[in-house]
Formats: structure tokens, C-alpha cells, sequence
């Protein structure tokens, strides 16, 4: 058993590891080492808080630690990148869940500690949270039962939300969104009825109150990600993370663990900055978003679009490249897909070494995921100066040769700055329709993952690659000059 000294220091080194891993998460270069920075934090953190004083129970602890160590690195190994959005949704899931479950066994305790007292028992065998409790005058209980309504609520909104995120960018939950009648007014319905819930259990009512406010907000994580659609999905996943971080906030002022709540809040406030970062990128209301679409413009009917598709060849594409002098290419969601990621570095690397100018045009919610296109190319091994972001890159179109769409549909869409009426119109996009020639590798011809028609591919200048990505690509390999 270690002392609390050790558990302090151990707290504030785990602490500093999560703060470098954050930061070295901003640069792509650092971005390897930032990951090892947190997983020798989260070891840490994790083996002093579990030989701390007043902790037992070793029997099953241990077994369900490696138990859960051995399914998560399993998982890990098995998911492919294409599927890293719909993981991180799952395990937000769990973080929501498992707050509810501290929170209600926290007030088990209480009320285990209470009832001892008054039947002037001691709790010197109680658990050591429990002892921590006996401690408490009436005010501080009051505070801890209002951080076990807080856990409770977030973390229950987290799970189902989260669920209901994983099964949208699984596919299993249709994309677009499906509130129920009177949508808004059942939100706010139920939240209006956890506070009057959360009042009643702080003013003496019994573990009931708990159990229906959890049920009230499982209902309202489900139904307020129900009412996003696809295209704000990157916005929900980076937003569900904020939500797991300030649950785990929660519960680390319940528990009294200072390591729980300064990487609660960490990752509560960096997810809240992210999302509002994406919001911004999307030209999205940031609390319409969080609030499930509420305060968001009605629109008409989208602007029909006119003209066809015309399809071209891997030898028309080749020879486009080969007298092209300078390209950019917009990967998406398909690219990953496909896993073309590597075929389109190799491509890239003949294109350089036959003088040419290759970069890539990154737009801030390409994917299903927060840096999901930057993880790939770095993958692929892309040197890292020629992927720019969207804000770095569009000026350049107008003075491009040949642009290659792979797998991307809504991010390169002119009808986000042509159509006033279009789902996405306002959001800024990458202007791939100002450069010489455009073509597009897509698998068909159907809508992309928010089921929104491009008129791109309609356009006198694009040309339609019709095909697996990662084929297609490995077509264009040996065509090059």
C-alpha cells in the first residue's frame, strides 16, 4: 500500500504528462511522442490511484484491470482507420456510463454512512470513500450530492449520445436528423424535469430521484443527437468528448481524486474549444449545434442542378498529370475507405520527383473525425510541409493545373457558397472548381454521407474517375511520366 504522498506526487506528474500530450497533439511532427506522453500518464495515474491508501479489493480489481486492458488493445489492433470515428464515439459511451454508475454508488455510501451514524456505528471497515464521507459536515454533503447529480446527468447524456453518434457513423442509425414531434420542447421538457428531480433528492428524497433523473437524461442524449445530421457529425464526436471529460470532472470532486479533475477538465475544455473551433470552420451556431439543431434557419428547396456527369479514363487523368506543372489534391472520407492512403503517396512521390508541385488541401472536417485525413497521410509517410489547410491552400486554386478530389463530397461543394437554400450553404468549403481541371474519384455516382447532391460534378471543368479509389490511384502509377 503506498502513502498519499506518493499518490499526490504520482497525481501531479500524471498530470503534467496529459498537459504535454495535449500540447504535442498540435503538431503533427510531436504527435507520436504526445501519445506515448499519455499513455505513461494514464499508467501512472492508474497504478498509484489503484495501490493508494484505503483501496482493496485486489482479488477482482486486478483481474478486471487486465481484463480490460487485454479487450481494449485488442479492439484497438482489429479497428481499422476508416472505423477510428465510430471507436472514439464507443469509448466516449463508456466514460458516460461509468460516471453513473460512480455517481449512484457514491450516494449508496452516503446513505450507508448515514445510516451507521445514526445507529452510532463506526465505519472504520467502510471503504475509504465512505470513511471520507463520515468526515463531512451537512454543507459539504449537500455539495457532494449536487456533483453526483451533475456526473449523473452528464454522464448520461454522454452515454446515449454517444451511442447514437456511434451508430450514425457506423451506418447503422440513418445520417439524417430524426427528432421526434415537438422535438425542442421534449428536451427542454425533460432537462426541466431533472432539475426538479435534482431539488427534490438534495432536499431529502430517496435513490428514486436519481434513477428517473439518469433515465430523463439518457432520453435527452439520445434524442438531442438524433436531431444532428451527418454533415455536423465531425462537431457531435469532438463535442461528446468535451461531455465525457467534464463527467469524469464530475466524479473526480465526488471522489475527491484531484487527478480525475484536472484530466476531466482538460479534456472537457479541449473538446469544448475544438468543437467551437469546427463550429466556426463550418460556419456552424455552436449552441445550435450542442442543442440539437435548435435555433437553426429553415431553408426552402435546394437549387436543381443541371447538366450530367462525364466520365474519364485513367490514361485522361495520367495525361492531365503529366502536363500539369502544378496539383493539389482534397482527400476525404473515401480515400480512408478505401485505404488509399498509400497509393496516393506513392503517386505523389512520382509526381515530385518528375518536378512537379503536389500539395494537399486539408479541410478542417474532412473525415468522420477531427485530423482523420492528417493521421492517414502521416501514415503514408507525406512530408508533412506539403499538407495545408483549408485557409492556407484556396487562394491557390485559381492558379492550379489539375486538382484531384479523392472521396470527398461536401467539403468541395459550391453549392455551400452558390445555394442559399442548401443544407450546408455558408460553410466555407475548398474552391477546387477554380483550377484548370478537376476530377473526382468516387465510387459512383450516388450522394455523399450527408445525402446532399454536388454540383461539382456537374461542372464543364470535372471529370468523373469512377471507381475504388485505391485502384483507381494504383492505375494511375505506372501512366506517369
Amino acid at each position: 500500500m503506498l502513502g498519499q504522498g506518493f499518490v499526490s506526487a504520482a497525481a501531479i506528474a500524471a498530470s503534467v504528462l496529459f498537459i504535454l500530450s495535449l500540447g504535442g497533439l498540435s503538431n503533427q511532427e510531436k504527435a507520436k511522442r504526445a501519445v506515448w506522453y499519455g499513455i505513461v500518464g494514464m499508467a501512472v495515474a492508474v497504478f498509484f490511484t489503484a495501490f493508494g491508501p484505503g483501496i482493496g479489493g485486489y482479488w477482482w480489481m486486478i483481474p478486471m484491470i487486465i481484463i480490460g486492458s487485454v479487450i481494449g488493445w485488442y479492439v484497438a489492433s482489429r479497428v481499422a482507420m476508416t472505423e477510428m470515428p465510430q471507436l472514439v464515439a464507443a469509448l466516449h459511451s463508456f466514460v458516460g456510463l461509468a460516471a453513473v454508475f460512480v455517481a449512484w454508488n457514491a450516494d449508496l455510501e452516503r446513505r450507508r454512512v448515514m445510516a451507521a451514524q445514526l445507529a452510532g456505528a463506526t465505519t472504520e471497515h467502510f471503504s475509504a470513500f465512505a470513511a471520507l464521507v463520515a468526515t463531512k459536515a451537512p454543507d459539504e454533503l449537500m455539495f457532494l450530492q449536487i456533483e453526483v447529480v451533475f456526473a449523473i446527468f452528464i454522464g448520461a447524456v454522454t452515454f446515449t449520445g454517444s451511442v447514437v453518434a456511434f451508430g450514425k457513423l457506423a451506418g447503422k442509425v440513418d445520417g439524417k436528423p430524426n427528432p421526434l414531434p415537438g422535438g425542442h420542447m421534449l428536451n427542454a421538457g425533460a432537462a426541466l424535469l431533472c432539475l426538479v428531480l435534482a431539488i427534490a433528492y438534495i432536499g431529502g428524497a430517496g435513490f428514486w430521484t436519481l434513477f428517473i433523473l439518469a433515465v430523463l437524461a439518457f432520453f435527452i442524449g439520445w434524442h438531442l443527437i438524433m436531431g444532428i445530421g451527418g454533415a455536423d457529425m465531425p462537431v457531435v464526436v469532438s463535442m461528446l468528448n468535451s461531455y465525457s471529460g467534464w463527467a469524469a470532472a464530475a466524479i473526480g470532486f465526488t471522489l475527491s481524486n484531484d487527478l480525475l479533475i484536472v484530466t476531466g477538465a482538460l479534456v472537457g475544455s479541449s473538446g469544448a474549444i475544438l468543437s467551437y473551433i469546427m463550429c466556426k470552420a463550418m460556419n456552424r451556431n455552436f449552441i445550435s449545434v450542442i442543442l440539437g439543431g435548435f435555433g437553426a434557419a429553415q431553408r426552402g428547396a435546394a437549387a436543381e442542378i443541371e447538366g450530367e456527369q462525364v466520365a474519364i479514363d485513367a490514361g485522361g487523368v495520367a495525361s492531365s498529370l503529366n502536363n500539369a506543372n502544378s496539383v493539389i489534391i482534397v482527400p476525404g472520407y473515401g480515400m480512408a475507405v478505401a485505404q488509399a492512403q498509400n497509393a496516393v503517396s506513392e503517386l505523389v512521390r512520382k509526381l515530385r520527383s518528375a518536378g512537379k508541385e503536389v500539395r494537399f488541401g486539408i479541410h478542417p472536417v474532412a473525415g468522420r473525425l477531427p485530423g482523420h485525413m492528417n493521421v492517414l497521410l502521416a501514415e503514408a509517410k507525406v512530408p508533412y510541409d506539403i499538407v495545408l489547410e483549408m485557409d492556407e491552400i484556396n487562394d491557390d486554386f485559381p492558379k492550379t493545373d489539375v486538382v484531384i478530389v479523392i472521396g470527398s463530397n461536401d467539403i468541395v461543394n459550391p453549392a455551400a457558397q452558390d445555394d442559399p437554400n442548401s443544407p450546408i450553404a455558408g460553410m466555407p468549403v475548398l474552391e477546387v472548381w477554380k483550377s484548370s481541371v478537376v476530377f473526382v474519384c468516387k465510387r459512383g455516382q450516388g450522394t455523399g454521407y450527408s445525402g446532399i447532391e454536388n454540383p461539382l460534378f456537374y461542372k464543364e471543368n470535372t471529370r468523373m474517375f469512377y471507381g475504388d479509389a485505391r485502384e483507381s490511384i494504383d492505375s494511375l502509377l505506372s501512366l506517369i511520366e
